[in-house]
């Protein structure tokens, strides 16, 4: 079975009206074609993350694909942890990967949510703040929905270490 190790960003800002959280709204697959429209046009949002490329470490990962994915840089605070999951390559060989993606918390420093490049719009349909308070409801993968609770854990429990 194949392995990958991949790396994410729980990116957070802090406003007026409380935290907020950078999203993706992966692109769709193809394969949805022939769907019910209800699922066709069903908004899924996912935390962004990508593969760790070499002589790179997880970290770096996480921030390079924040950047990336929604035009947003940041710096790490704290790993959240690691979620581990199966899945079947259904664009080609249709081999079994057993998946490690490491979370990493980082907060908002600069750039413009949704300022990506037009390469990575094959990847990104778009990215958007949502508020931090509820996010797990509206995420699409239990695994980011356990890392975004972790996220808002480590927030209250060092509020007098993060700079709102």
């Amino acid at each position: 079975m194949l392995r990958e190790f991949s790396a994410g960003g729980v990116l957070v800002r802090h406003t007026p009206e409380g935290w907020e959280l950078a999203v993706i709204e992966p692109q769709r697959e193809a394969s949805i074609v022939g769907e019910s429209d209800k699922k066709r046009h069903k908004q899924v949002l996912a935390l962004p993350k990508g593969l760790i490329d070499p002589g790179e470490k997880p970290d770096q990962t996480a921030v390079r694909e924040v950047r990336e994915e929604t035009g947003l840089t940041g710096s790490i605070l704290a790993k959240l942890g690691d979620i581990k999951y199966m899945y079947v390559r259904v664009w080609g060989d249709n081999q079994r990967v057993f998946k490690i993606v490491s979370f990493y918390l980082l907060q908002y420093e600069s750039g413009t949510i949704d300022d990506v490049s037009s390469a990575m719009r094959i990847e990104v349909k778009q990215a958007q703040w949502i508020p931090l308070e509820g996010a797990e409801r509206r995420l699409a993968y239990r695994g980011e929905r356990d890392v975004i609770r972790l996220a808002r854990q480590h927030l209250k429990s060092h509020a007098e270490e993060v700079q709102p």
